[in-house]
């Protein structure tokens, strides 16, 4: 079950409401923010301008590919750790507008986790440190640390046990690396 908060709304529909759950004013200085950083090369200017002006929590050395697209309305509930890779095209939701409610949740994405191109992520999941999302994926549930995940719907295609055994003479992923430099030992 995803974490997320219910707002009931009477007579329209919610996202024909948006402007009385959020600063119209706030969606405009996010949407420009968000489209700068969309297309930028500049990992380090994206990670400032998600910190600084949209309120995210970004980890060190984290990588957001051209085009990721995090929530306009509500980007300080996203939270990713350090040294993760969130790839091309994906979309990350903190909100969803309905008929008669609307709902918001964070999303934490884990330290050293790969999230695949043209993934979506909704709202109120936890990643978990080290876990793999492949592309295309919609991510509606949490993830397991140190899992493989893909599909639509989500599902486990390796668990971190069989992920480790998997990779156990890998020369890249094996055993061995023991933090986040890389450094064998």
């Amino acid at each position: 079950m995803r974490r997320t908060k219910r707002y009931p709304v009477e007579g329209a529909n919610s996202l024909w409401q948006v402007y009385k759950t959020v600063s119209f004013w706030k969606v405009a200085k996010n949407f420009i923010i968000i489209q700068i950083a969309r297309y930028t090369p500049f990992i380090g200017m994206k990670n400032w301008l998600y910190r600084t002006f949209l309120g995210m929590k970004v980890g060190d050395r984290t990588s957001f590919a051209l085009m990721v697209m995090p929530d306009t309305m509500f980007p300080e509930l996203i939270n990713v750790g350090q040294n993760s890779v969130i790839g091309y095209n994906t979309t990350i939701l903190a909100h969803e507008y309905l008929i008669k409610e609307y709902r918001l949740g964070e999303v934490h994405i884990g330290s050293e986790v790969m999230i695949g191109a043209n993934s979506t992520i909704l709202p109120g999941v936890v990643i978990g440190d080290g876990a793999i999302v492949s592309a295309g994926t919609l991510v509606h549930k949490d993830v397991p640390a140190g899992s493989f995940v893909g599909g639509n719907p989500m599902r486990i295609i390796y668990t971190a046990e069989q992920l480790a055994r998997r990779w156990a003479d890998d020369p890249i992923y094996g055993t061995g690396v023991s933090d986040l430099s890389g450094k064998r030992n």
